[in-house]
């Protein structure tokens, strides 16, 4: 199979299963775990919810400019804009949005090219000032776990190849290898993400609501929990053998 053939099938039809299975996956999450809510709110004794503060606390983790500046000042900032320039690129660059035309039939209004390139570029620069710093900081290196590398290098690899395709004066046979790599590893988040810490962004504006939730045991719980404590201190079950 040609690399133009493989590029139709990694546009077309393999977009249109990933993010199918995108789309599927994150609705399946966001069930099971409002499904878990819904449980656990049933079973606690206090039902009162501190509404307010769930939503102030709910908008604090969507934008984070306070926690920012609490711890990692620098490596925050730069972890911030790199996700806006994560979210924004794919979804508001205009070759992006007539592919989705293309394969789905809908479309929405693009950034301006320069506007795009700018975020494309930074995005790609403060990713691998990320990278190295998770490889060479103590605190985040010991933070850091090989799905946070993965993740990192897979991001980079669709801006990287995009960039390079859209800026630079390269042969039509490299144009069209670095375009099959940046729709298949386009193709790939979308495949990885439901089954991935990725998975919960679609949660973040019920994340305050489960941690209250998750506090509101059912009457009687501590006291028992105390005793099974006490209990497993003072008198430890015999070793077999």
């Amino acid at each position: 199979m040609s690399t133009d053939s493989l590029l139709e099938f990694a546009r077309g039809p393999l977009f249109r299963l990933s993010f199918a299975v995108l789309v599927l996956g994150l609705i399946r999450i966001l069930f099971l775990d409002l499904w878990g809510i819904l449980k656990a709110y049933g079973k606690t004794s206090d039902k009162r919810m501190p509404w307010q503060l769930i939503r102030s606390r709910s908008f604090e983790w969507v934008l984070p400019v306070k926690r920012m500046f609490r711890n990692r000042h620098i490596y925050s900032i730069v972890s911030f804009l790199f996700h806006i320039g994560l979210i924004a690129v794919p979804i508001f660059l205009f070759a992006h949005i007539n592919l989705w035309k293309q394969s789905v039939g809908i479309s929405w209004p693009a950034l301006p090219y320069s506007w795009a390139l700018g975020l494309a570029l930074t995005t790609i620069v403060l990713g691998v000032a990320m990278l190295i710093s998770r490889m060479v900081l103590k605190p985040i290196h010991l933070l850091s776990k090989g799905q946070d590398y993965f993740w990192l290098v897979l991001l980079l690899i669709p801006f990287t190849t995009g960039f390079i395709c859209a800026n630079l004066n390269i042969s039509a046979g490299l144009y069209q290898f670095l375009m099959l790599v940046h729709v298949l590893a386009g193709d790939l988040i979308f495949l990885l993400i439901p089954f991935s810490k990725i998975a919960h962004c679609v949660l973040t504006p019920l994340s305050q609501v489960v941690g209250t939730i998750g506090w509101k045991f059912p009457a009687g719980a501590d006291e028992a929990i105390s005793r099974i404590t006490y209990s497993d201190a003072v008198e430890p079950k015999p070793e077999k053998g």
